[in-house]
């Protein structure tokens, strides 16, 4: 049994699982055959995915590189997926050595290769939790030895709020979330959407895996940054938020929504 409770034989290969069909649409290789079939059928059915991905992934450092120059030194990274490099807290180091990272996901195959990819100097933890339960996350004994809740923190909920139906009430799983957080603290938030194209079969290859995807339109995903103050240019797709350099091709195809915030108060 591991340490978080699971055994070996819990883990359900059986299914595809978001984390590692992202995986092997990234080109990575902690996935099974039922994540590369379920990953084939997602980029026939939008087949601009790969690009979102890449586009998500580039958003993703774009924005830890500038919470971390706002020096912010903690960030708590839920739904972080399998390790693929560079890692956040790789990214946010290279800004300031000294950011603290507290990676949660909900897959002991994550869990497991977070153990063995992290350093044990202090800086970072790997937590297996479930953001359905947004409070057994910030109480978690391996989340409070990274992230000190009464200093800014850098929450990072990146391409894992549309795993969650809307009768999970995934408003009130960031609310909660956003109070446990003190003034200061950044929000970096990314979404899928069916703005730009009808994605339903992009949808329908999610019903057989362990977590359905549940795009929302941008007006829907603004209201998760409720209070929070957005930093422009806004919510955006996110190819545009902040580029540092020219977007890749068929950019206003990508159907990822991102933005970053600041809660005041």
């Amino acid at each position: 049994m591991g340490q978080d409770g699971y055994r070996a034989e819990d883990i359900d290969t059986s299914r595809p699982h978001p984390a590692r069909i992202y995986d092997y649409l990234l080109g990575g290789k902690d996935n099974y055959e039922v994540d590369a079939q379920a990953g084939e059928r997602l980029a026939a059915a939008a087949p601009e995915v790969r690009i979102g991905l890449r586009a998500n992934r580039a958003f993703l450092r774009r924005a830890v590189r500038h919470v971390v120059g706002s020096g912010v030194r903690q960030i708590l990274d839920i739904g972080t997926g399998l390790p693929t490099s560079p890692n956040v807290h790789e990214i946010a180091q290279e800004v300031a050595p000294d950011v603290r990272v507290a990676y949660v996901d909900n897959d002991p195959i994550v869990k497991a290769h977070g153990d063995a990819l992290l350093s044990r100097s202090g800086s970072t933890s790997i937590v297996l939790a479930d953001l359905r339960d947004p409070q057994a996350v910030v109480d978690h004994p391996d989340v409070r030895r990274v992230i000190d809740l009464d200093e800014p923190v850098a929450l990072l909920l990146v391409a894992v709020v549309h795993f969650l139906t809307d009768a999970e009430q995934p408003g009130q799983v960031v609310a909660t979330l956003r109070d446990a957080l003190p003034a200061g603290s950044f929000l970096v938030l990314s979404h899928a959407t069916g703005d730009f194209a009808d994605r339903s079969e992009a949808q329908a290859v999610y019903n057989k895996a362990t977590a359905t995807l549940n795009l929302r339109t941008r007006a829907e995903v603004e209201r998760f940054f409720d209070g929070f103050e957005l930093l422009e240019p806004g919510l955006a797709q996110v190819p545009f938020w902040r580029p540092d350099g020219p977007p890749p091709a068929r950019s206003d195809e990508i159907g990822f929504y991102g933005g970053v915030a600041r809660k005041t108060g």
